[in-house]
This record gives C-alpha cells, sequence and structure tokens, in this order.
C-alpha cells in the first residue's frame, strides 16, 4: 500500500457556520463551501492548513452515523485520513491481513474521491479512513 500522507483530520460539529468562523478567528483561515454527500448523508467543509486539512461533518438528519456520534460525545475529532494511491490495493492488502473493515469495497467521497473506513476494534479504538482522490 502506497500512503501518500494525512489527508485530513475529520471533526463531527453541529453547526458547520459556526466552526468555521472559530477557524476563521483562531488562525485567519478559511473554510471552503460546504458539499452535500448524501452518499454519506453529511454536509462538509474544508479548511486548509498547508500540509493537512481540517474537515468540519454535519449530519443531514438523526440517524446517520455522524448524529449519533454527536449524540453520544458531542463536537469532536471523529476520524483522521490516510491519502492511498490505490484504494483497491489497499483494502486488498488489509483484507489479507484479517483487518476489520467497515467498507469491504470503496464509497463516494467528498469531491469525487473513493473513501473506505477500517473498523475501530483492528485500530486501537481509532477510525480511519482511507482515501483515494478522483482522477483528473
Amino acid at each position: 500500500m502506497r500512503i501518500k500522507g494525512v489527508h485530513h483530520i475529520a471533526v463531527a460539529v453541529d453547526d458547520i457556520e459556526k466552526y468555521s468562523k472559530i477557524f476563521k478567528n483562531l488562525f485567519d483561515l478559511d473554510a471552503g463551501d460546504i458539499e452535500i454527500n448524501k452518499a454519506n448523508n453529511v454536509g462538509l467543509s474544508f479548511v486548509d492548513l498547508n500540509n493537512c486539512e481540517v474537515e468540519f461533518l454535519k449530519p443531514l438528519d438523526n440517524e446517520s452515523a455522524i448524529a449519533k456520534f454527536l449524540a453520544k460525545r458531542g463536537p469532536g475529532i471523529h476520524h483522521f485520513c490516510i491519502q492511498v494511491e490505490d484504494i483497491h490495493e489497499a483494502l486488498d492488502e488489509l483484507k489479507k491481513k484479517n483487518i476489520e473493515l467497515i467498507d469491504q469495497t470503496p464509497r463516494q467521497g467528498a469531491g469525487g474521491s473513493l473513501i473506505a473506513f477500517i473498523h475501530p476494534r483492528s485500530a486501537g479504538g481509532i477510525l480511519i479512513e482511507l482515501k483515494q482522490e478522483k482522477e483528473e
């Protein structure tokens, strides 16, 4: 598996605009436009930190995984994302190691990317997302 680096740290929030203003006030950084990702039932926006991004995730309804996270824990870090060159290769490699995956095959992510999650039981309690950027 060829890892390209950390892509982002995702933060579950109840109000993207509120947290965007906090980052603007703290660091003078602007969040990008809010994207609706119906496949994952979230609204999202990224703040570019130059070598990594912060992703704000807001649930679109009370049934989404992010809504359940917020109800249980409140706003906070949800997962971190590792960018890989080939997500299919990465998943195949993890399956050969008997790593428990949430996604057996990639699904649609932000900006046309492909994503898949490693189950926290196989990662010491940490939710890890794998991401392959959309090919241009």
